[in-house]
């Protein structure tokens, strides 16, 4: 495997070099500011005042031969950053590589070369290639304020990127990052859009393919706004934080790995401009086809399975609006020569039983050992995935991929092959009879008698926050009912765990307001369209 636009970075010097006038010492301000660099400076400072900055303005911080451009914030308080200091938030001092009180010195920055293009988006105006690589690059080195980024956002949104500006966008996330390649003719990956609590089919694709002898390293994302995401959960088997090195040591033994993407610089604008598209609940599809598949291609995938989930409460709420989508994928996919399977699958309910890391870390592994507790859904749906991922195999033919995936499933080996990347990865204890859920809960009953009719993603995945999740991994809602199940009155639908008596209250109180279960007549469960 080599990879390429990779930056080595320069150690850090043993011993501290004396202050000359014109440097500060650099401190460490231990704030986490989200993606976003962040200078701070006394008011009484001479640079501050000799240099003429302002509060927000744009400066360049240099220390040890590196450099990194921040956004200014002036302090009163030498608690905080002394009139002979230079503080720097916790991303901006990792980047830095460097020691409490180091040398460094603050300047102005220059504006942004693409801040032109910028303003021609937000009059709503076309944007050609060569306007999106100076943009995407000045994002990927911080040199626009998180106003800027919003305004490209929000315009990007607003003005619908057109399908070429798409494919622009896409191309340049790639190129402005570090790409990988594994020196082999298919590199297979899965992804999915997102929206559906439980949904932790990766973990069960992955040693599926990976027996099989397919190379699938799968590099995930921390939930943001879910109640777990697929790190999240792994991370309860096994450490997902791994040096670059030992990540691809470990892909190159096992076939596979489930670990966490943040230290792979990849597409590094795509994460800077979440930063601005979370907090806004913006996710437009260009934005999205950008983000996904510029992710997909810097890790070095050649081909690709989507999962676009549809129902009421799922990011896509119809099937025109998934096909109009799905064409959308498949138009840039082509365009980068990225191979795509786009399939379209059952959003109307959570996947599986738990939602929450431990839960769902449960459910997976009830799965991979054929526990007859495992839930039939995910089983299915990781299946049904991993068999079109086998389909890209040019040994397989089409439609024996769900057969082979099924055989490697029943027969131990997805579980062996699981158990195998867990060790590399450095295993974490985790009973897989009794798990360790949080100490608190409490159960909500049905209030009628009934079928469940419907299931909202949304709601369920706000309790299972509420009760903790992800940052509390034990923390979470156990699912008892599903779509079409028969129920009682006061029977329970689901379980509540938590760690600490104000979440499960939070969380209680959340259930009350809306348990997130529709119960009525059989008849009133909506139809399901999907494509397996």
């Amino acid at each position: 495997m080599t990879d390429t636009n990779e930056n080595p970075q320069d150690s850090s010097s043993a011993s501290e070099p004396a202050l000359l006038p014109s440097q500060l010492a650099l401190r460490r301000v231990a704030i986490d500011t989200y993606r976003e660099n962040v200078a701070y400076l006394h008011r009484d400072c001479p640079a501050y005042r000799a240099e003429g900055f302002q509060a927000l303005s744009k400066v360049e911080v240099r220390a040890n031969g590196r450099r990194i451009l921040a956004t200014l914030n002036v302090v009163d308080d030498e608690k905080i950053v002394g009139c002979r200091e230079l503080g720097v938030s916790e991303d901006a001092f990792v980047q830095l590589g460097v020691q409490d009180g180091h040398p460094a010195q603050v300047s102005q920055a220059e504006p942004p070369g693409s801040i032109g293009a910028l303003h021609r988006k937000i009059a709503g105006e076309r944007l050609g290639r060569d306007d999106f690589r100076a943009i995407v690059r000045d994002i990927a080195e911080h040199r626009y304020s998180k106003i800027e980024l919003t305004a490209f956002v929000v315009a990007s949104n607003q003005g619908e990127l057109d399908r070429e500006e798409v494919y622009f966008l896409t191309d340049a996330m790639v190129e402005c990052g570090r790409r990988l390649d594994w020196q082999e003719r298919v590199v297979v990956d899965k992804h999915c859009i997102g929206g559906i609590p439980g949904n932790r089919t990766s973990m069960l694709v992955v040693p599926i393919v990976a027996a099989h002898g397919m190379l699938c390293p799968k590099t995930s994302s921390r939930a943001i706004t879910s109640p777990a995401g697929t790190a999240d959960t792994m991370e309860v088997l096994a450490r997902v934080e791994l040096p670059f090195g030992e990540l691809a040591e470990i892909v190159r033994v096992h076939r596979g790995c489930l670990a966490w993407g943040g230290t792979a610089d990849l597409s590094p604008a795509d994460d800077v401009l979440i930063s601005v598209e979370r907090p806004l609940s913006i996710d437009s599809p260009g934005q999205m086809v950008a983000s996904i598949l510029s992710k997909k291609i810097a890790a070095g995938s050649t081909h690709l399975v989507l999962d676009i989930p549809v129902g009421a409460t799922a990011k896509v709420r119809s099937m025109a609006e998934a096909q109009r989508l799905r064409k959308l994928f498949e138009y840039v996919a082509g365009a980068m020569n990225l191979g795509l399977d786009v399939v379209i699958t059952d959003g109307r309910q959570p996947i599986g039983n738990g939602i929450g890391p431990i839960l769902e870390a449960r459910d997976v592994m009830r799965v991979l050992e054929n526990d007859p507790r495992a839930p039939n859904d995910l089983r299915q749906k990781a299946l049904r995935l991993a068999g079109r991922l086998l389909e890209f195999d040019p040994d397989v033919r089409g439609g024996d991929g769900f057969a082979i995936a099924r055989d490697i499933l029943d027969s131990g080996r997805a579980l062996a092959k699981m158990d195998a990347i867990i060790r590399a990865q450095g295993a974490h204890p985790f009973d897989r009879n009794a798990p360790n859920l949080g100490a608190l809960s409490f159960e909500l009953g049905a209030s009628v008698t009934g079928v469940v009719t419907a299931i909202d993603n949304l709601q369920i995945a706000r309790i299972a926050r509420f009760a903790g999740a992800p940052k509390v991994v034990g923390a979470g809602v156990d699912l008892f009912r599903k779509l079409g199940d028969p129920v009682q009155v006061g029977e329970p639908l689901y379980r509540v765990y938590a760690a600490y008596p104000s979440d499960l209250e939070f969380s209680r109180q959340a259930s009350k307001r809306c348990s997130g279960f529709e119960i009525g007549e059989a008849q009133a469960i909506p139809h399901l369209f999907v494509e397996f």
